[in-house]
């Protein structure tokens, strides 16, 4: 984490993720809308159920006062969610670069929002690879290494089959 910068390699999450897609059905491309909608949807969701564990948007509760097995669960369960909207959308990168953020853990939720609405207005690979980064990002903000997430990802990759 030199110079306040950091970088995840993410092809062999991808590469993980592809094999579970492929072994699901097949989406009819009629619906391809829908899945899109309903994605981005279930990422809001899952990512409101992170901010809700921190507890960081409540001021009278003690703050950082989490479990942080569930909160890596949860944390990966996104990192799903964003890498299959990446198939959808044939966005695919190898690795992401990312400042470390100086924002609290409230406003890097708000920044996720942001980010997801961009998205939804112009799905384009910057904007995908800048909601990347920010959640990338948070996970460094909630001490989250590469090394515990990809074992997360390799754990409930086994789940799932």
């Amino acid at each position: 984490m030199k110079g306040g910068l950091f970088f995840m390699k993410l092809s062999e999450l991808f590469k993980m993720q592809e094999k579970f897609i492929n072994n699901v059905s097949k989406i009819d491309t009629a619906h391809e809308q829908d899945v899109k909608y309903g994605k981005i949807l279930a990422l809001q969701v899952k990512i409101a159920e992170i901010a809700n564990e921190t507890k960081c948007f409540k001021r009278c509760k003690s703050k950082n006062n989490f479990n942080k097995d569930i909160l890596l669960k949860k944390y990966t369960d996104c990192l799903y969610i964003m890498i299959s909207i990446g198939f959808n959308n044939n966005f695919i990168p190898e690795e992401i670069f990312c400042k470390i953020s100086t924002f609290d853990l409230t406003a890097q939720f708000e920044n996720l929002y942001i980010d997801i609405n961009d998205f939804v207005v112009c799905s384009s690979l910057d904007h995908y690879i800048t909601l990347f980064e920010d959640f990338i990002s948070l996970g460094n903000s909630l001490n989250f290494d590469e090394i515990e997430i990809i074992n997360s990802c390799i754990n409930n990759n086994v789940a799932k089959q």
